[in-house]
């Protein structure tokens, strides 16, 4: 379990690095994704392990990458301003 939970850092990081890396205009500060991504990471893992139970390392790394792929989206911005048309009558 404890190869599963340092997995699960190392791939949450390694996730979380890369969104900073490619699109640091959509994203705030690199100190927030790269927490976010291993925090999600580590939740991911906890999840994937409790639902599964002992089911074998992939399957807890894959939740682990999928939960922190889902907690790093959530900290996109868009990608131009919004546009809001006013409601004139």
């Amino acid at each position: 379990m404890l190869l599963e939970a340092l997995g699960s850092a190392i791939l949450g990081l390694a996730l979380a690095w890369t969104a900073a890396h490619r699109l640091p205009h959509r994203l705030p500060v690199r100190r927030l994704v790269l927490s976010t991504g291993i925090a999600g990471a580590l939740f991911g893992a906890f999840l994937t392990h409790t639902a599964l139970g002992s089911v074998g390392f992939l399957p807890v790394m894959l939740g682990a990458v999928a939960v922190s792929a889902a907690s790093v989206s959530l900290l996109l911005r868009p990608a131009g301003r919004l546009h809001r048309r006013s409601a004139t009558v």
